[in-house]
């Protein structure tokens, strides 16, 4: 059996609290924050990896983008009707393979499935992985128009 690396925690991490901030209506972003202060009184609550609260920022600044990009590649489905943890590895899936140039996109669509195994229903990887898939293929076009815009950072 193969062992979940830390990315791959990092990931599944995010992915519980990108779903638990749309179950309660919150920003994500406030979840990590708040996980952040509760872990010096409690460790039992685990300290947040710097890999989970990049895709978790980076999802939630980009969410309107994400949903879209995601909205058009659903055949037959929208995105309110997809479970929420489908919901929440998609849009996790999302965000990296147009930002996370540092991991190749097949890694980042495997790891989407690999979560929904983990985490979702019998049919959810079969389903991710074709939705992923065609997202995909657009990401090296994604990847290298944002290389080439010029920095806004001053």
């Amino acid at each position: 059996m193969k062992h979940p690396g830390t990315r791959h925690k990092a990931r599944k991490r995010a992915v519980y609290l990108l779903f638990e901030a749309e179950a309660k209506g919150v920003k994500a972003t406030d979840l990590v924050a708040e996980r952040r202060e509760l872990v010096i009184t409690d460790e039992s609550v685990g300290q947040i990896h710097p890999y989970t609260a990049r895709v978790v920022e980076g999802v939630a600044g980009d969410q309107a983008q994400v949903d879209a990009v995601l909205s058009s590649h659903l055949k037959e489905w929208t995105l309110p009707r997809l479970p929420a943890v489908d919901r929440a590895i998609m849009r996790l899936a999302t965000w990296e393979l147009f930002n996370a140039t540092d991991v190749d996109p097949v890694v980042i669509v495997d790891e989407a499935v690999e979560l929904a195994k983990e985490l979702s229903t019998d049919d959810s990887p079969a389903f991710v992985n074709g939705v992923l898939a065609r997202i995909a293929d657009l990401a090296p076009q994604v990847r290298a128009a944002a290389a080439a815009e010029p920095s806004t950072d001053a």
